[in-house]
């Protein structure tokens, strides 16, 4: 019976096979790699005595020194031993990698008739322009502009960013004051970083809210706290209530719940942070786009002193560039400057040179034009299909932003049904109870979500062409109840 270990190399031989087939120049390396994956692998195994080098070249056809080499470099990283007079082995210092079963990504749906909330048109990114940027920027950037960045940003793009959102937003926004970060995720890190570093134990979110900003609080130490919503914003009572001296805030347009923040409860809000000597953080995801009236203005404008303000090009342009902005207090410039160089020691400088040019020159202004002409053609397509085939649905938040709230009546019904149909129709949905903080995760009615019978949905619409938007309402409506007809017409 064979020695499992003779076995074992019998079994890697193909594996070094074509190191005689690579250019010269490239048969060590290709035959050392070819080594090392075998190893790893266990295609050879611990305690397997490999040919002499000798042996090894005469049945590859290359030369001695060449295996010499390749082994002599494998002993140095450890996977092989040697000994004068005792040959070569396998060490076992290398450790078999297990063989995982590559499991695809899970789709909420099929692709491409999801109303996820959050995403938005890829397609619309605008590729010629950024290509056109891309060459500028590369040909005029000094070599000495290639070295490690300022953490806070390049000044170019915090004096861009700066004349932006106090054009388009009422920012009162000094480059100074600018941090360039890799989108909201990583401005929320650095605010909760250093509340935490500054005594904060806890931060106010708004409920229902974005789970992901209580994920990134908890992740920095902070306790995240649920206020409930009113008609008006936040409420102010519960907020009180809860101790924070910190809150996370989305005023302009609530997310989920599509509300503008009362100009009362805007400046409630500051008056409570000036009292208790807290802080205010402005998510402004997606203030750029308003459609039936003027934007409403940032927060911040107000009290620059008592606000942080964090926005990104995430549903502009694309998530992907991981590119975003925090202006700060001017008391925590500092530290928040700090934290940022010790994460990551700034943002990639061409980048940030690319979007400076992008701003400048006016294409940011074209593209966002461009978005919102696109979605509010969508967000009409969606309404007017709610209309058609549920009628009676009631669509909340459409003044602004990428998704709107709809309510259908009770004869739709019980939710749990509603979301089957979909299911069954191919169409993701979430609804908003989804977006309710409930710590211990448990069923039940909620303020978000009254079970008074209604389905309440949070429809994203931006990634959806009008065709498309239409095509899925009409399949969620076709899809019907099991043994009962499909919606009326």
């Amino acid at each position: 019976m064979a020695d499992s270990r003779t076995t074992s190399w019998t079994a890697a031989w193909e594996l070094l096979l074509p190191t005689a087939a690579a250019p010269p120049r490239r048969r060590g390396r290709v035959l050392q790699s070819a080594l090392r994956e075998a190893v790893r692998s266990g295609r050879i195994a611990s305690g397997t005595r490999l040919p002499s080098s000798r042996e090894l070249a005469a049945d590859l056809g290359v030369s001695r020194g060449l295996v010499t080499d390749a082994y002599e470099q494998l002993a140095a990283e450890g996977y092989l031993s040697s000994s004068r007079g005792s040959g070569t082995w396998v060490s076992g210092a290398a450790q078999a990698a297990a063989v995982r079963e590559h499991r695809q990504p899970v789709a909420d749906g099929a692709p491409g008739t999801g109303f996820l909330p959050g995403s938005p048109d890829l397609a619309l990114f605008p590729r010629a322009a950024w290509s056109a940027a891309h060459r500028r920027v590369l040909a005029r950037l000094a070599h000495s502009g290639l070295g490690y960045p300022d953490p806070r940003g390049l000044p170019e793009l915090r004096a861009a960013v700066a004349g932006l959102l106090t054009r388009r937003r009422g920012v009162v926004a000094e480059p100074e004051c600018v941090v360039i970060c890799s989108g909201v995720a990583q401005a929320m890190t650095l605010l909760g970083f250093t509340l935490a570093g500054l005594g904060h134990r806890a931060v106010a979110v708004e409920d229902p809210g974005s789970p992901e900003h209580t994920t990134l609080l908890s992740a920095t130490g902070l306790t995240a706290l649920p206020v409930p919503l009113d008609a008006e914003g936040v409420s102010l009572a519960a907020l009180a209530a809860s101790g924070a001296r910190a809150a996370q805030l989305t005023p302009c347009h609530q997310f989920p719940s599509g509300i503008a923040y009362s100009a009362r409860r805007r400046l409630e809000l500051l008056e409570w942070a000036r009292a208790v000597d807290g802080l205010l953080v402005e998510d402004d995801y997606d203030g750029d786009f308003r459609y039936d009236r003027a934007p409403v203005g940032a927060l911040q404008g107000l009290d620059p002193a008592r606000v942080a303000y964090a926005g990104s090009v995430s549903k502009s342009l694309a998530p992907g560039l991981r590119l975003g902005w925090l202006v700060i207090p001017e008391q925590l410039v500092d530290l928040v400057v700090e934290r940022k160089r010790t994460m990551d020691l700034g943002n990639p400088t061409l980048d940030q040179a690319l979007m400076a040019d992008f701003i400048e020159r006016g294409d940011y202004d074209r593209q966002l034009r461009r978005c919102q002409r696109a979605y509010r053609e969508r967000r009409d397509a969606l309404v007017a299909a709610l209309a058609e085939h549920f009628p009676g649905t009631e669509v909340t938040g459409i003044a602004a932003g990428l998704h709107v709230i709809a309510r259908l009546p009770r004869r739709y019904g019980p939710q749990a049904r509603f979301l089957e149909r979909a299911v069954r129709a191919g169409v993701a949905l979430r609804p908003l109870a989804d977006f309710a903080h409930r710590p211990d995760r448990t069923p039940g009615p909620t303020p978000a979500a009254p079970d008074d019978g209604c389905v309440r949905l949070v429809m994203g619409y931006a990634h959806l062409s009008p065709a498309r938007i239409a095509q899925a309402v009409a399949l969620i409506a076709d899809a019907g109840a099991p043994g009962l007809p499909a919606t009326p017409r």
